[in-house]
């Protein structure tokens, strides 16, 4: 089976179950991130680094992950752009629908990409605000000790 073959019957599958991944990730993570921002004692840590260390846990998951869901995406988009110049180049035809229909089928991947990586973006802009909020907290807590 040769490279094309091999991505034009599982390029579609890899794709959407790497993006699916990345999604329960992201969901997960904000339920953790959530429940341990609404249940933290910042009074149980002793110094300013060691709440951060905290606060920020899991985070770069996040960042990871809107950072890289388009570019998985797009390796999609690419793969299936690929397929069809193939398609028409092997089979001689070069016909307007066909075309479409493959070009089409392949910018899905793009925007699984983009549905994965723009509500990642915002909870981890979200999250980034609670960690600062609760440093500022932190801060004035220790102030006061």
């Amino acid at each position: 089976m040769d490279i094309i073959e091999f991505l034009k019957n599982n390029m579609d599958s890899i794709i959407i179950s790497i993006l699916g991944f990345m999604s329960f990730l992201t969901v997960a993570l904000s339920i953790e991130r959530t429940i341990f921002y609404t249940r933290i004692n910042l009074s149980l840590y002793e110094d300013k680094d060691e709440c951060e260390e905290a606060l920020t846990k899991n985070l770069t998951l996040l960042y990871i992950i809107y950072q890289n869901a388009p570019y998985i995406g797009l390796l999609g988009t690419v793969a299936g752009i690929m397929v069809t110049f193939y398609d028409m180049g092997a089979n001689g035809n070069i016909d307007s629908f066909s075309i479409m229909i493959g070009l089409s089928l392949a910018l899905k991947a793009t925007a699984l990409g983009l549905i994965v990586a723009i509500p990642t973006l915002v909870l981890y802009n979200l999250f980034i605000r609670k960690v600062d909020t609760l440093l500022n907290k932190f801060t004035k807590i220790s102030r006061q000790k």
